[in-house]
């Protein structure tokens, strides 16, 4: 194989990798625009119930261990405080992520640079977060917006070139 088919190949494995990586923010987005949704609607007495079957079935290990421990403390801080910041983040992180999920697979340039802003700014966030709320979940969501984040400036490098390369052309 020519340097340049392995340019190629290696180049649609890379666009296959992005365009799936924007699928599941995308699909991640969705979620978490249903869940602000469901929050809203949703007590805290079913809150609780849910997690009692969930700890009573062993579905995160044992009942004392130390997912569930975690579990329990964030369940228990969002039923009994306010859901307005939870469910106001949801709902916006789920549109900011459609939004430019939607721009990227469009090709649109100028949405190119405010997302690597937007996703980098999200993952200052989770860090943030999970330093504070020693939350388990939080740094691999970081790990999964980096990485991201690093498909988009790739793309973003190579949409550039392309159309420079069109307009000399």
């Amino acid at each position: 194989m020519s340097p340049d088919e392995q340019d190629t190949v290696a180049g649609s494995r890379t666009d296959r990798l992005f365009t799936l990586a924007l699928l599941v923010k995308g699909i991640d987005g969705a979620v978490e625009l249903v869940t602000a949704v469901v929050l809203v609607a949703v007590s805290g007495a079913a809150v609780h119930h849910l997690v009692a079957e969930v700890l009573a079935h062993d579905l995160l290990g044992p009942a004392d261990g130390t997912l569930a421990r975690h579990f329990v403390a964030g369940t228990t801080e969002f039923v009994s405080g306010d859901r307005t910041f939870a469910v106001l983040y949801l709902a916006l992180h789920g549109v900011v992520k459609l939004a430019l999920v939607v721009a990227l697979l469009r090709k649109w340039l100028p949405a190119y640079p405010v997302a690597i802003a937007v996703l980098l700014l999200f993952v200052v966030y989770e860090v943030i977060r999970a330093v504070h709320t020693g939350s388990l979940v939080l740094p691999f969501l970081a790990a999964l917006d980096l990485a991201i984040t690093v498909l988009v400036i790739r793309e973003y490098r190579m949409l550039r070139r392309e159309r420079r390369a069109e307009e000399t052309a």
